[in-house]
């Protein structure tokens, strides 16, 4: 299943993860800069691996990356909870998922970039027996394995924005949400970009997601906003009048498009489907391959085949 995308190529807001491209404008909108030149190329973006020791999800990764391995792309883009479940673990368990992961991952055979995801934190739930004096409490577990909570870089005429989508609470729990220092940062920098640089943005937990409106209820109110990010309507306004080609996402372990503004918010279904449980929401397990040519953004699903030894589809 594939999606293309130009920046400015949508008049209406779609939600689905088989839409087809329509409307495309034949020239650029009113007010935004000429769109720069760049190569093409293609990326992987995979995430949600939730990669532990129990029902074969070693084995569905190796799967999964064999496969990504052969699409031709340039790098790949993880998109956050590495694995299952630093969050609620002590920490030797934690050391052993993340080296379980760090190990799968070379099967993969390219450069990876990483994103945090919430499960990527040590020890934030109480019942973990992780105190917050431990030198690699939350983030800094992300932080020691994989480096910068959020970070920018190029590739081949394209800028790329990794953002920490992550929220640790007062009470050891977690939320959406991208803190003042981020945003002062992220400011920064796509003020320095040069007009009309095409740009990709990465976060974990979704800016713009329909999740909520087709998800089952939950049987009791959530106490923390976790299904996107609290704050999004600080972060998205900041995107304007910049060439941003799009925004991939993780965490609901759906494949779902929303467009906002012109710009397609891509959410990514999981390598490890319904938590290695099956399928969730009619995702099957995948990674997204995307290519980006001409300042557009199309993206195509790829399942690996995978079957779990204990499935529980819904």
């Amino acid at each position: 299943m594939s999606q293309s995308w130009s920046r400015r190529g949508f008049l209406s807001l779609s939600a689905t993860a088989g839409l087809a491209s329509t409307g495309l404008l034949p020239a650029r909108a009113a007010g935004e800069p000429v769109a720069r030149p760049h190569d093409r190329f293609s990326f992987l973006f995979i995430t949600d691996t939730h990669l532990q020791p129990e029902l074969n999800a070693a084995g569905g990764c190796h799967a999964c990356f064999a496969k990504a391995r052969t699409m031709g792309a340039d790098f790949a883009i993880q998109g956050g909870d590495h694995v299952f479940d630093a969050l609620g673990v002590a920490r030797p368990r934690a050391d052993d998922l993340i080296g379980l992961y760090t190990r799968t991952e070379q099967d993969l055979g390219m450069a990876v970039r990483h994103t945090i995801g919430n499960h990527d934190c040590l020890g934030v739930y109480a019942r973990s027996g992780v105190l917050p004096t431990d030198p690699l409490y939350g983030k800094k577990f992300f932080e020691d394995h994989f480096g910068r909570l959020y970070y920018a870089f190029d590739h081949r005429g394209v800028h790329f924005i990794v953002l920490d989508s992550i929220g640790i609470t007062a009470d050891r729990d977690y939320e959406g949400h991208i803190d003042a220092d981020q945003i002062a940062w992220l400011s920064r920098d796509l003020a320095s970009l040069p007009a009309g640089t095409p740009i990709v943005v990465v976060s974990h937990i979704p800016l713009a997601t329909a999740f909520d409106s087709y998800a089952p209820p939950l049987q009791s109110a959530p106490t923390h906003h976790k299904n996107s990010v609290l704050n999004a309507w600080q972060v998205i306004p900041l995107f304007a009048g910049h060439n941003v080609l799009g925004v991939l996402q993780g965490h609901t372990h759906i494949n779902e498009t929303v467009l906002w503004h012109s710009v397609p918010y891509i959410t990514g279904g999981a390598v490890s489907g319904n938590w290695w449980h099956g399928t969730h929401l009619g995702t099957p397990e995948g990674f997204t391959i995307v290519t980006v040519e001409g300042n557009r953004l199309a993206t195509r699903y790829e399942t690996y085949g995978f079957r779990s030894v204990d499935p529980h589809n819904t």
